[in-house]
C-alpha cells in the first residue's frame, strides 16, 4: 500500500505508461494517430467536471459526442465551449434523467432513431447525496442515478453498440464510473432491497455500494458479451479524487498544511477523466473486460467487487425491478 501511494504521489507510469499524473489530452492525443475515423460516443454527466473533460478531450481527437443531459441550458454551454475550441466538433446534446428509467428508455429510442453508430458509452453520470431522496421510480436518488439508470441505458444502447462493432470491426467499449470507495462496503451491507430502500439511509455509503454495484455490472455484462463472442468490451474506472474548488477561508498554518497535502493527493479534472480516456481509446485495453482501472492501469478491486455470483445476483434483481417498474409505468 505505501508503494501504490507513493507511486500515486510521484506519478510514476505503471504498465500502460502512464500514471497518477497523465491528462486525458495526453492520453487522447498518444491514441489519435492509432483511432479509426467516425467514433460515436454517449458520455453521461458530461455538462460538468469529469464528464465535460472527457468529452472535450475526446471531441478534440474527431469523436462525435452524444451528451444525455437533464439540464439542456448547461449541456448547450458544454456543447459552446468545446465548439469554441474545436469548431468542427460533432456534438448532439440529448434530454435525459438518469435516474428515471422513463427517460432512459425514451432518450434510447430517440437516440435509436437517429441511425448512427455507437461505438463508444460512458456511463459517468453520478451524485453524492447526504439526505435520503427518491426517484420517481420509488427508489432510493443515489442508486437509481448511479447505478440503475445505467443499467437500464446500457441494456437499451448494447444490441447497437454489437451491430455497431460488426458492420465496422472496430471494438465497442463501455466503461462505468467506479471509486475506489466500493472498498468500504462489506458483504453483510450490500442488500439490493436496502440499496434500493433503505431503512437506515447514510449517504457515504449508499454512494460506495451504488460504486461498488457499477464494478459488478462490469464483471457479469463482460461474461455475457464474451459467451456471446460479441466485440465489446466492458469495464470499470476509478478516476480519483478530483479537486472541485478546495478554498481557504482563512490563512494559517494549519490551513496551509492542509490545502498543500491535500492539493498533492486531488487530482485535476483532466487527470480525472484520463483514465476514462485511456480505457475508451488505448489499443493496449482492446482485449480487455471486466476490469478495474485506475491511474490508466489495471488496479485490484475487493473482493466482493470480484464476487462472480454477487455479480450475477444483482443483475437479475436488477432486471427483476427494472421490468417491474416499467410494466407499472403508463403507456
Amino acid at each position: 500500500m505505501m508503494k501504490e501511494t507513493l507511486r500515486y504521489l510521484a506519478g510514476i507510469a505503471g504498465a500502460s505508461g502512464y500514471g497518477s499524473k497523465s491528462t486525458a489530452e495526453q492520453v487522447t492525443q498518444d491514441c489519435c494517430g492509432l483511432l479509426p475515423p467516425n467514433l460515436t460516443a454517449i458520455i453521461t454527466g458530461a455538462t460538468s467536471g469529469i464528464g465535460a473533460e472527457t468529452a472535450r478531450a475526446l471531441a478534440r481527437i474527431g469523436v462525435r459526442i452524444v451528451i444525455p443531459a437533464r439540464d439542456m441550458k448547461r449541456a448547450a454551454q458544454v456543447k459552446q465551449m468545446i465548439q469554441e475550441e474545436n469548431p468542427k466538433a460533432e456534438i448532439i446534446v440529448m434530454e435525459i434523467d438518469i435516474s428515471s428509467l422513463a427517460s432512459v428508455k425514451r432518450f434510447c429510442s430517440q437516440f435509436l432513431a437517429l441511425q448512427i453508430p455507437l461505438n463508444i458509452l460512458i456511463n459517468n453520470a453520478g451524485i453524492f447525496s447526504h439526505n435520503l431522496e427518491f426517484s420517481e421510480d420509488k427508489i432510493e436518488m443515489t442508486f437509481a442515478t448511479n447505478y440503475l439508470g445505467h443499467y437500464l441505458l446500457t441494456d437499451l444502447l448494447l444490441e447497437k453498440m454489437i451491430e455497431t462493432a460488426a458492420q465496422t470491426g472496430i471494438q465497442g467499449r463501455i466503461i462505468n464510473l467506479s471509486s475506489v470507495v466500493h472498498y468500504w462496503v462489506k458483504p453483510d451491507a450490500f442488500s439490493f432491497n436496502q440499496m434500493r430502500n433503505p431503512n437506515n439511509y447514510n449517504g457515504t455509503l449508499a454512494y460506495a455500494q451504488s460504486k461498488l454495484a457499477n464494478i459488478l455490472h462490469a464483471k457479469e455484462m463482460a461474461r455475457q458479451l464474451k459467451a456471446r463472442n460479441a466485440r465489446v468490451a466492458i469495464n470499470a474506472v476509478h478516476p480519483g479524487i478530483v479537486k472541485t474548488g478546495i478554498i481557504r477561508a482563512h490563512k494559517g498554518l494549519i490551513t496551509d498544511s492542509v490545502y498543500f497535502i491535500a492539493s498533492k493527493l486531488l487530482k485535476t479534472v483532466s487527470q480525472g477523466a484520463s483514465t476514462t480516456c485511456y480505457v475508451a481509446l488505448s489499443p493496449q485495453s482492446e482485449a480487455v473486460s471486466g476490469k478495474y482501472f485506475a491511474d490508466c492501469n489495471q488496479s485490484n478491486c475487493s473482493a466482493l467487487a470480484n464476487d462472480e455470483s454477487e455479480a450475477q445476483k444483482l443483475w437479475s434483481q436488477t432486471r427483476q425491478l427494472i421490468q417491474r417498474r416499467l410494466n407499472q409505468s403508463p403507456a
